[in-house]
Protein backbone atom coordinates (compact mmCIF):
# COMPACT_ATOMS: atom_id res chain seq x y z
CA UNK A 1 0.00 0.00 0.00
CA UNK A 2 2.97 2.79 0.70
CA UNK A 3 4.45 2.10 -3.01
CA UNK A 4 0.79 2.41 -4.17
CA UNK A 5 0.98 5.97 -2.19
CA UNK A 6 4.80 6.67 -3.30
CA UNK A 7 3.53 6.26 -7.19
CA UNK A 8 0.12 8.20 -6.51
CA UNK A 9 2.33 10.90 -4.84
CA UNK A 10 4.64 11.12 -7.55
CA UNK A 11 2.52 11.15 -10.51
CA UNK A 12 0.54 14.07 -8.62
CA UNK A 13 3.71 16.38 -8.07
CA UNK A 14 4.85 15.33 -11.57
CA UNK A 15 5.29 18.70 -13.67
CA UNK A 16 5.30 16.23 -17.13
CA UNK A 17 1.48 16.85 -18.09
CA UNK A 18 1.98 14.29 -20.63
CA UNK A 19 1.36 10.56 -21.80
CA UNK A 20 1.20 8.45 -18.40
CA UNK A 21 3.17 5.62 -20.10
CA UNK A 22 6.13 8.37 -20.63
CA UNK A 23 5.58 9.45 -17.07
CA UNK A 24 6.78 5.64 -16.69
CA UNK A 25 10.38 6.86 -17.35
CA UNK A 26 10.41 9.12 -14.19
CA UNK A 27 8.37 6.66 -11.49
CA UNK A 28 9.84 3.09 -12.07
CA UNK A 29 13.00 4.41 -10.93
CA UNK A 30 11.71 6.27 -8.51
CA UNK A 31 8.49 4.20 -7.26
CA UNK A 32 11.00 1.10 -6.72
CA UNK A 33 14.53 1.94 -5.03
CA UNK A 34 15.24 -1.62 -6.32
CA UNK A 35 14.22 -1.23 -9.90
CA UNK A 36 17.61 -0.17 -10.59
CA UNK A 37 19.77 -1.89 -12.65
CA UNK A 38 22.60 -3.78 -10.75
CA UNK A 39 25.47 -1.79 -12.37
CA UNK A 40 23.94 1.28 -10.77
CA UNK A 41 23.85 -0.19 -7.04
CA UNK A 42 27.81 -1.31 -7.50
CA UNK A 43 28.82 2.02 -8.60
CA UNK A 44 26.08 4.89 -8.25
CA UNK A 45 28.47 7.63 -10.35
CA UNK A 46 27.68 5.66 -13.86
CA UNK A 47 23.68 5.60 -13.24
CA UNK A 48 22.45 7.77 -15.69
CA UNK A 49 21.47 11.20 -14.20
CA UNK A 50 17.29 10.30 -15.15
CA UNK A 51 17.52 7.86 -12.41
CA UNK A 52 17.89 10.12 -9.64
CA UNK A 53 14.77 11.19 -7.53
CA UNK A 54 15.60 15.18 -8.47
CA UNK A 55 14.45 14.41 -11.97
CA UNK A 56 10.84 15.32 -12.36
CA UNK A 57 10.58 16.91 -15.82
CA UNK A 58 12.03 16.90 -19.51
CA UNK A 59 13.92 20.21 -19.13
CA UNK A 60 11.75 22.14 -21.88
CA UNK A 61 8.82 23.04 -19.22
CA UNK A 62 9.02 26.89 -18.28
CA UNK A 63 8.93 25.90 -14.46
CA UNK A 64 11.13 23.22 -14.95
CA UNK A 65 14.94 24.20 -13.29
CA UNK A 66 18.51 23.01 -14.25
CA UNK A 67 18.64 20.39 -11.74
CA UNK A 68 14.88 18.55 -12.70
CA UNK A 69 15.92 17.78 -15.89
CA UNK A 70 15.41 14.25 -17.20
CA UNK A 71 18.62 14.12 -17.58
CA UNK A 72 22.56 16.32 -17.76
CA UNK A 73 25.03 15.56 -20.33
CA UNK A 74 28.37 15.13 -20.00
CA UNK A 75 31.08 16.87 -21.75
CA UNK A 76 34.94 17.01 -21.69
CA UNK A 77 37.02 19.85 -21.32
CA UNK A 78 37.63 21.94 -23.42
CA UNK A 79 35.07 24.18 -23.58
CA UNK A 80 36.58 26.13 -26.66
CA UNK A 81 35.67 26.66 -29.89
CA UNK A 82 32.42 25.80 -28.63
CA UNK A 83 31.92 28.35 -25.92
CA UNK A 84 33.75 30.25 -23.35
CA UNK A 85 33.21 27.89 -20.34
CA UNK A 86 32.39 23.88 -19.44
CA UNK A 87 28.62 25.09 -18.27
CA UNK A 88 28.34 27.02 -21.71
CA UNK A 89 29.42 24.12 -23.57
CA UNK A 90 26.87 21.89 -21.67
CA UNK A 91 24.00 24.29 -22.49
CA UNK A 92 24.97 24.31 -25.90
CA UNK A 93 24.98 20.51 -26.42
CA UNK A 94 21.63 20.42 -24.56
CA UNK A 95 19.50 23.11 -26.19
CA UNK A 96 21.29 21.39 -29.36
CA UNK A 97 20.79 17.66 -29.24
CA UNK A 98 18.95 17.12 -26.28
CA UNK A 99 15.43 18.37 -25.07
CA UNK A 100 16.72 21.96 -24.75
CA UNK A 101 15.75 22.17 -28.77
CA UNK A 102 12.50 21.33 -28.22
CA UNK A 103 12.62 24.20 -25.35
CA UNK A 104 14.09 26.62 -28.63
CA UNK A 105 10.58 25.43 -30.69
CA UNK A 106 8.51 25.92 -27.77
CA UNK A 107 9.54 29.52 -27.04
CA UNK A 108 9.60 30.25 -30.93
CA UNK A 109 5.82 29.41 -31.47
CA UNK A 110 3.92 32.02 -32.92
CA UNK A 111 0.30 32.10 -34.15
CA UNK A 112 -0.47 33.03 -37.56
CA UNK A 113 -3.83 32.59 -37.69
CA UNK A 114 -6.07 33.65 -34.98
CA UNK A 115 -9.85 31.91 -34.55
CA UNK A 116 -12.61 34.48 -35.31
CA UNK A 117 -14.97 32.69 -32.93
CA UNK A 118 -16.08 29.82 -31.69
CA UNK A 119 -15.93 26.34 -33.74
CA UNK A 120 -12.99 28.75 -35.81
CA UNK A 121 -9.45 28.07 -36.20
CA UNK A 122 -6.07 28.31 -35.81
CA UNK A 123 -2.71 27.81 -37.39
CA UNK A 124 0.39 28.23 -34.82
CA UNK A 125 4.26 27.05 -35.75
CA UNK A 126 7.91 27.72 -34.92
CA UNK A 127 10.18 29.77 -37.21
CA UNK A 128 10.37 29.03 -40.34
CA UNK A 129 7.09 26.82 -40.44
CA UNK A 130 9.65 23.78 -39.16
CA UNK A 131 6.77 22.71 -36.67
CA UNK A 132 2.91 23.60 -36.98
CA UNK A 133 -0.35 22.95 -35.52
CA UNK A 134 -3.32 23.65 -37.08
CA UNK A 135 -6.88 23.47 -35.54
CA UNK A 136 -10.00 22.93 -38.17
CA UNK A 137 -7.55 23.20 -40.86
CA UNK A 138 -9.38 23.21 -44.25
CA UNK A 139 -7.24 21.59 -47.26
CA UNK A 140 -8.61 20.81 -51.20
CA UNK A 141 -7.04 17.74 -52.26
CA UNK A 142 -8.12 18.57 -55.64
CA UNK A 143 -5.36 20.54 -56.59
CA UNK A 144 -3.13 18.16 -56.09
CA UNK A 145 -2.63 16.13 -59.50
CA UNK A 146 -1.02 12.42 -58.72
CA UNK A 147 -0.50 11.79 -62.26
CA UNK A 148 2.49 9.25 -61.82
CA UNK A 149 5.33 11.75 -61.66
CA UNK A 150 8.27 10.89 -59.74
CA UNK A 151 8.23 14.25 -57.62
CA UNK A 152 7.26 13.21 -54.06
CA UNK A 153 7.16 17.04 -52.97
CA UNK A 154 5.89 19.04 -55.44
CA UNK A 155 5.95 22.63 -54.46
CA UNK A 156 3.57 25.18 -55.78
CA UNK A 157 0.17 22.96 -55.63
CA UNK A 158 -2.19 25.02 -54.06
CA UNK A 159 -3.54 28.53 -54.86
CA UNK A 160 -5.27 31.10 -52.05
CA UNK A 161 -8.64 29.04 -50.88
CA UNK A 162 -7.28 25.58 -51.48
CA UNK A 163 -5.71 25.64 -47.97
CA UNK A 164 -6.77 27.67 -44.96
CA UNK A 165 -8.73 27.74 -41.90
CA UNK A 166 -11.65 30.35 -40.33
CA UNK A 167 -9.52 32.71 -38.82
CA UNK A 168 -7.61 36.07 -39.06
CA UNK A 169 -4.50 36.29 -40.89
CA UNK A 170 -1.27 37.50 -40.73
CA UNK A 171 -0.44 37.38 -44.20
CA UNK A 172 2.32 39.13 -44.12
CA UNK A 173 4.07 37.45 -40.74
CA UNK A 174 3.66 34.40 -42.77
CA UNK A 175 4.93 35.30 -46.04
CA UNK A 176 8.56 36.04 -43.94
CA UNK A 177 8.67 32.40 -43.09
CA UNK A 178 10.17 31.13 -46.08
CA UNK A 179 14.11 30.77 -45.49
CA UNK A 180 13.70 27.14 -45.16
CA UNK A 181 11.74 26.30 -48.06
CA UNK A 182 12.95 22.91 -49.00
CA UNK A 183 11.12 19.73 -49.19
CA UNK A 184 12.88 17.93 -45.98
CA UNK A 185 13.59 21.10 -43.95
CA UNK A 186 10.17 23.06 -43.44
CA UNK A 187 7.01 23.10 -44.13
CA UNK A 188 6.38 26.61 -45.87
CA UNK A 189 5.93 25.11 -49.68
CA UNK A 190 2.79 23.45 -47.75
CA UNK A 191 1.44 26.34 -45.75
CA UNK A 192 2.53 29.44 -48.04
CA UNK A 193 -1.17 29.90 -49.82
CA UNK A 194 -2.99 29.41 -46.05
CA UNK A 195 -5.74 31.50 -46.93
CA UNK A 196 -8.49 33.31 -44.35
CA UNK A 197 -11.23 31.47 -44.92
CA UNK A 198 -14.92 32.99 -45.04
CA UNK A 199 -16.49 29.46 -43.70
CA UNK A 200 -15.61 26.90 -40.94
CA UNK A 201 -13.99 23.91 -42.01
CA UNK A 202 -15.80 21.59 -40.22
CA UNK A 203 -19.04 21.26 -41.62
CA UNK A 204 -20.27 18.85 -44.41
CA UNK A 205 -21.42 21.45 -46.50
CA UNK A 206 -17.74 22.75 -46.80
CA UNK A 207 -16.37 19.25 -46.05
CA UNK A 208 -15.90 15.99 -48.52
CA UNK A 209 -13.96 14.29 -45.90
CA UNK A 210 -13.65 15.20 -41.99
CA UNK A 211 -11.41 13.70 -40.28
CA UNK A 212 -11.85 14.03 -36.60
CA UNK A 213 -9.02 12.32 -34.79
CA UNK A 214 -6.20 14.24 -34.37
CA UNK A 215 -3.78 13.83 -37.98
CA UNK A 216 0.19 13.99 -38.13
CA UNK A 217 1.73 14.65 -41.56
CA UNK A 218 4.63 13.36 -42.32
CA UNK A 219 7.42 14.07 -45.42
CA UNK A 220 9.24 10.88 -45.42
CA UNK A 221 13.76 10.49 -46.07
CA UNK A 222 14.55 7.25 -47.25
CA UNK A 223 12.44 4.56 -45.97
CA UNK A 224 14.90 1.74 -47.13
CA UNK A 225 17.87 3.57 -44.92
CA UNK A 226 17.61 3.29 -41.21
CA UNK A 227 19.90 6.36 -40.66
CA UNK A 228 17.76 8.59 -42.87
CA UNK A 229 14.49 6.82 -42.16
CA UNK A 230 14.72 7.05 -37.86
CA UNK A 231 15.45 10.75 -38.54
CA UNK A 232 11.68 10.92 -39.25
CA UNK A 233 10.84 8.59 -36.21
CA UNK A 234 12.95 10.68 -33.97
CA UNK A 235 12.01 14.29 -34.90
CA UNK A 236 8.48 13.17 -34.67
CA UNK A 237 8.99 11.91 -30.79
CA UNK A 238 10.71 15.13 -30.05
CA UNK A 239 7.31 16.81 -32.20
CA UNK A 240 5.22 14.96 -29.98
CA UNK A 241 6.55 16.34 -26.74
CA UNK A 242 6.45 19.49 -28.12
CA UNK A 243 2.47 18.83 -29.10
CA UNK A 244 1.68 17.67 -25.65
CA UNK A 245 0.33 13.94 -26.46
CA UNK A 246 1.46 10.82 -26.41
CA UNK A 247 -1.44 9.44 -27.75
CA UNK A 248 -1.91 6.50 -30.25
CA UNK A 249 -4.88 7.66 -31.02
CA UNK A 250 -4.15 9.60 -34.40
CA UNK A 251 -3.79 9.09 -37.86
CA UNK A 252 -0.89 9.02 -40.02
CA UNK A 253 -0.56 10.28 -43.30
CA UNK A 254 1.66 10.77 -45.35
CA UNK A 255 2.71 13.71 -47.57
CA UNK A 256 3.64 12.74 -50.90
CA UNK A 257 2.76 14.38 -54.02
CA UNK A 258 3.46 11.22 -56.13
CA UNK A 259 1.97 8.10 -56.68
CA UNK A 260 5.11 6.02 -56.83
CA UNK A 261 5.29 3.11 -54.00
CA UNK A 262 7.28 4.03 -50.46
CA UNK A 263 9.83 1.01 -49.29
CA UNK A 264 9.55 0.77 -45.85
CA UNK A 265 12.08 -1.74 -44.41
CA UNK A 266 11.17 -0.34 -40.65
CA UNK A 267 7.59 -0.16 -40.81
CA UNK A 268 6.83 -1.91 -37.16
CA UNK A 269 7.99 1.48 -35.98
CA UNK A 270 4.51 3.15 -36.85
CA UNK A 271 2.88 1.36 -34.21
CA UNK A 272 5.08 3.26 -31.64
CA UNK A 273 2.70 5.79 -32.64
CA UNK A 274 0.01 4.86 -33.52
CA UNK A 275 -2.98 1.86 -33.93
CA UNK A 276 -4.69 2.94 -36.03
CA UNK A 277 -2.74 1.10 -39.63
CA UNK A 278 0.26 -0.35 -39.93
CA UNK A 279 1.63 2.38 -42.65
CA UNK A 280 0.90 5.85 -43.24
CA UNK A 281 -2.33 6.62 -45.26
CA UNK A 282 -1.25 8.14 -48.22
CA UNK A 283 -2.31 11.97 -49.49
CA UNK A 284 -3.28 10.18 -52.58
CA UNK A 285 -6.15 8.76 -50.73
CA UNK A 286 -7.89 11.65 -50.42
CA UNK A 287 -7.51 12.52 -54.04
CA UNK A 288 -10.63 14.56 -55.32
CA UNK A 289 -11.54 15.32 -52.05
CA UNK A 290 -11.80 18.91 -50.01
CA UNK A 291 -10.59 17.31 -46.48
CA UNK A 292 -11.39 19.03 -43.51
CA UNK A 293 -9.32 18.29 -40.38
CA UNK A 294 -9.94 19.29 -36.97
CA UNK A 295 -6.51 18.76 -35.15
CA UNK A 296 -3.34 18.57 -37.78
CA UNK A 297 0.10 18.50 -36.62
CA UNK A 298 3.12 19.42 -39.37
CA UNK A 299 6.26 18.06 -36.86
CA UNK A 300 9.57 19.02 -37.50
CA UNK A 301 11.47 17.29 -40.39
CA UNK A 302 14.49 15.04 -41.34
CA UNK A 303 16.55 16.84 -42.85
CA UNK A 304 15.99 20.59 -41.28
CA UNK A 305 19.35 22.79 -41.26
CA UNK A 306 21.01 22.05 -38.01
CA UNK A 307 18.15 19.61 -36.92
CA UNK A 308 18.20 16.01 -35.31
CA UNK A 309 20.09 14.38 -36.24
CA UNK A 310 21.09 14.78 -39.72
CA UNK A 311 22.79 17.98 -40.58
CA UNK A 312 23.60 17.96 -37.34
CA UNK A 313 27.30 19.86 -35.97
CA UNK A 314 27.35 17.90 -32.27
CA UNK A 315 29.27 19.70 -29.65
CA UNK A 316 32.66 17.97 -29.50
CA UNK A 317 33.67 15.99 -26.07
CA UNK A 318 29.58 16.11 -25.26
CA UNK A 319 27.78 12.95 -25.03
CA UNK A 320 24.24 11.52 -23.24
CA UNK A 321 21.23 13.33 -24.84
CA UNK A 322 18.42 12.73 -22.43
CA UNK A 323 16.10 13.07 -25.63
CA UNK A 324 17.87 10.19 -27.70
CA UNK A 325 17.89 8.16 -24.23
CA UNK A 326 14.04 8.93 -24.39
CA UNK A 327 13.44 8.21 -27.31
CA UNK A 328 14.78 4.41 -27.05
CA UNK A 329 13.17 3.71 -23.72
CA UNK A 330 9.64 5.12 -25.45
CA UNK A 331 10.19 3.05 -28.68
CA UNK A 332 11.45 -0.13 -26.93
CA UNK A 333 8.37 -0.44 -24.50
CA UNK A 334 5.89 0.24 -27.21
CA UNK A 335 7.21 -2.65 -29.33
CA UNK A 336 7.48 -4.87 -26.52
CA UNK A 337 12.06 -5.23 -26.73
CA UNK A 338 12.64 -6.38 -23.53
CA UNK A 339 16.34 -6.32 -21.76
CA UNK A 340 17.65 -9.76 -20.67
CA UNK A 341 21.13 -8.86 -19.26
CA UNK A 342 23.24 -7.53 -18.52
CA UNK A 343 25.21 -11.13 -17.98
CA UNK A 344 28.19 -12.79 -16.69
CA UNK A 345 29.34 -12.77 -20.35
CA UNK A 346 29.97 -9.97 -22.45
CA UNK A 347 27.69 -10.21 -25.32
CA UNK A 348 28.80 -9.74 -28.51
CA UNK A 349 27.12 -8.89 -31.80
CA UNK A 350 28.62 -8.75 -34.92
CA UNK A 351 26.41 -7.80 -37.21
CA UNK A 352 27.30 -9.06 -40.94
CA UNK A 353 26.55 -7.14 -44.41
CA UNK A 354 25.62 -9.24 -47.45
CA UNK A 355 26.05 -6.03 -49.84
CA UNK A 356 27.98 -5.98 -52.28
CA UNK A 357 30.77 -3.58 -50.83
CA UNK A 358 32.23 -3.09 -47.27
CA UNK A 359 32.04 -6.57 -46.69
CA UNK A 360 34.59 -8.13 -43.51
CA UNK A 361 36.41 -10.41 -46.14
CA UNK A 362 37.74 -12.55 -43.33
CA UNK A 363 35.04 -12.20 -41.05
CA UNK A 364 35.07 -16.12 -40.37
CA UNK A 365 38.27 -16.33 -38.52
CA UNK A 366 37.38 -13.25 -36.60
CA UNK A 367 34.68 -14.64 -35.12
CA UNK A 368 36.58 -18.00 -34.40
CA UNK A 369 38.88 -15.95 -32.77
CA UNK A 370 36.30 -14.03 -30.78
CA UNK A 371 34.45 -17.67 -29.86
CA UNK A 372 37.46 -18.31 -28.47
CA UNK A 373 37.81 -15.90 -25.66
CA UNK A 374 35.37 -17.42 -22.54
CA UNK A 375 34.22 -14.01 -21.11
CA UNK A 376 32.39 -13.29 -24.79
CA UNK A 377 29.12 -14.58 -25.78
CA UNK A 378 29.24 -13.62 -29.83
CA UNK A 379 26.42 -14.16 -32.13
CA UNK A 380 26.24 -12.88 -36.14
CA UNK A 381 23.51 -11.41 -37.28
CA UNK A 382 22.48 -10.50 -40.73
CA UNK A 383 19.93 -7.61 -40.86
CA UNK A 384 17.82 -8.29 -43.58
CA UNK A 385 13.87 -7.36 -43.53
CA UNK A 386 12.99 -10.28 -45.67
CA UNK A 387 14.33 -12.59 -43.00
CA UNK A 388 13.65 -11.39 -39.60
CA UNK A 389 11.46 -7.83 -38.69
CA UNK A 390 12.47 -5.38 -37.44
CA UNK A 391 11.36 -6.08 -33.70
CA UNK A 392 13.43 -9.20 -33.70
CA UNK A 393 16.53 -7.14 -35.05
CA UNK A 394 15.62 -4.96 -31.88
CA UNK A 395 15.56 -8.24 -29.69
CA UNK A 396 19.21 -8.88 -30.89
CA UNK A 397 20.09 -5.30 -30.84
CA UNK A 398 19.05 -4.21 -27.39
CA UNK A 399 20.81 -7.25 -25.93
CA UNK A 400 23.97 -6.42 -27.09
CA UNK A 401 27.01 -5.22 -24.68
CA UNK A 402 29.10 -4.63 -27.84
CA UNK A 403 27.78 -4.32 -31.37
CA UNK A 404 30.49 -4.60 -34.30
CA UNK A 405 29.70 -3.30 -37.78
CA UNK A 406 31.01 -1.90 -40.84
CA UNK A 407 30.27 1.83 -41.53
CA UNK A 408 26.69 1.51 -42.96
CA UNK A 409 22.90 2.63 -41.89
CA UNK A 410 22.56 -0.69 -39.98
CA UNK A 411 25.17 1.13 -37.11
CA UNK A 412 22.10 3.16 -36.19
CA UNK A 413 21.08 0.08 -34.43
CA UNK A 414 22.88 2.53 -31.59
CA UNK A 415 20.01 3.90 -31.19
CA UNK A 416 18.95 1.03 -29.45
CA UNK A 417 21.78 -0.33 -27.19
CA UNK A 418 21.56 -0.56 -23.66
CA UNK A 419 23.44 2.51 -21.72
CA UNK A 420 26.32 0.35 -20.79
CA UNK A 421 27.17 -0.89 -24.70
CA UNK A 422 30.11 0.11 -26.96
CA UNK A 423 29.43 0.66 -30.54
CA UNK A 424 32.52 -0.43 -32.56
CA UNK A 425 32.31 0.90 -36.00
CA UNK A 426 34.94 -1.54 -37.40
CA UNK A 427 35.87 0.38 -40.43
CA UNK A 428 34.52 4.35 -40.70
CA UNK A 429 35.86 4.48 -44.60
CA UNK A 430 36.78 8.14 -44.12
CA UNK A 431 33.60 9.25 -42.73
CA UNK A 432 34.77 9.69 -39.26
CA UNK A 433 31.96 11.70 -37.22
CA UNK A 434 28.56 10.48 -38.51
CA UNK A 435 28.00 7.06 -36.24
CA UNK A 436 30.53 8.71 -33.48
CA UNK A 437 27.83 11.49 -33.22
CA UNK A 438 25.13 9.13 -33.21
CA UNK A 439 26.56 6.91 -30.46
CA UNK A 440 27.49 10.41 -28.45
CA UNK A 441 23.66 11.32 -28.65
CA UNK A 442 22.66 8.21 -27.29
CA UNK A 443 25.37 7.90 -24.75
CA UNK A 444 26.72 4.61 -25.59
CA UNK A 445 31.07 4.00 -26.05
CA UNK A 446 32.12 3.94 -29.55
CA UNK A 447 35.15 2.51 -30.85
CA UNK A 448 36.60 1.83 -34.08
CA UNK A 449 39.67 1.39 -35.78
CA UNK A 450 42.99 2.94 -34.77
CA UNK A 451 45.65 1.28 -36.77
CA UNK A 452 45.68 2.16 -40.64
CA UNK A 453 48.44 -0.37 -41.22
CA UNK A 454 46.32 -2.97 -40.24
CA UNK A 455 43.81 -2.98 -41.97
CA UNK A 456 43.64 -4.10 -45.69
CA UNK A 457 41.38 -3.14 -48.15
CA UNK A 458 40.31 -5.13 -51.62
CA UNK A 459 40.95 -2.60 -53.94
CA UNK A 460 40.47 1.73 -54.03
CA UNK A 461 37.16 1.56 -54.30
CA UNK A 462 35.60 3.41 -57.02
CA UNK A 463 32.45 5.71 -56.73
CA UNK A 464 29.44 4.70 -58.70
CA UNK A 465 29.08 7.86 -59.88
CA UNK A 466 32.34 9.60 -60.52
CA UNK A 467 34.36 6.94 -60.77
CA UNK A 468 37.23 7.95 -58.57
CA UNK A 469 38.55 6.43 -55.51
CA UNK A 470 36.33 6.16 -52.67
CA UNK A 471 36.81 4.18 -49.40
CA UNK A 472 33.20 3.31 -49.12
CA UNK A 473 32.84 1.18 -52.34
CA UNK A 474 35.17 -1.84 -51.78
CA UNK A 475 35.37 -4.71 -48.91
CA UNK A 476 38.32 -5.01 -46.15
CA UNK A 477 40.69 -7.76 -44.55
CA UNK A 478 41.50 -6.96 -40.57
CA UNK A 479 44.56 -7.92 -38.99
CA UNK A 480 43.47 -10.88 -36.19
CA UNK A 481 45.46 -9.68 -33.57
CA UNK A 482 44.32 -5.97 -33.33
CA UNK A 483 40.82 -6.88 -34.39
CA UNK A 484 40.52 -8.78 -30.79
CA UNK A 485 42.81 -5.73 -28.92
CA UNK A 486 39.86 -3.36 -30.46
CA UNK A 487 37.10 -6.00 -29.15
CA UNK A 488 38.96 -6.16 -25.56
CA UNK A 489 39.07 -2.13 -25.33
CA UNK A 490 35.32 -2.10 -26.26
CA UNK A 491 34.74 -4.84 -23.14
CA UNK A 492 36.43 -3.26 -20.97
CA UNK A 493 34.25 0.09 -21.32
CA UNK A 494 30.99 -1.91 -20.80
CA UNK A 495 32.64 -3.39 -17.94
CA UNK A 496 33.52 -0.37 -16.08
CA UNK A 497 30.25 0.94 -17.10
CA UNK A 498 28.71 -1.99 -15.40
CA UNK A 499 30.95 -1.32 -12.29
CA UNK A 500 32.55 -4.73 -12.72
CA UNK A 501 36.70 -2.67 -12.99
Amino acid sequence: MRELFVVAAFLASCLLAQDVEEQQNFNRYRADPNSKPAYCTATEHLCPSYMSPDRKCWGYEDDCSESERFSQPHCDPPAQPWAKTMEEKVEKFWRTGDFGCVKTFKEEMTTYCKSKKKGGSYLKCSKNLRYCRAKNIYIDIRAIKFDGSRDRFKENVFEEGDIGGYCDLDKQALSRQGEHKSPLQSWYAELEKYTSLSFKANTKKNCDVILRRPVVFMKLDAGINMFHHFCDFVNLYASQHLNGSFSRDIDIIMWDTSELNYGDFFEDTWRVFTKHGERPKRLSDYSGKRVCIADAMFPLLPRQRLGLYYNMPVVAGCSGSGLFKAFCDHTLRRLGVRQEGPTEQIRITLLDRNTKFRRILNQDELVARLKTIGEYKVTVVEYNWRTMTFVEQLQYTHNSDVFIGMHGAGLAHALFLPDWATLVELYNCEDEHCYNDLARLRGVNYVTWEKKDKVYPQDEGKHPQTGGPHAKFTNYAFDVDEFLRLVDKAAGMVKQRLGRV
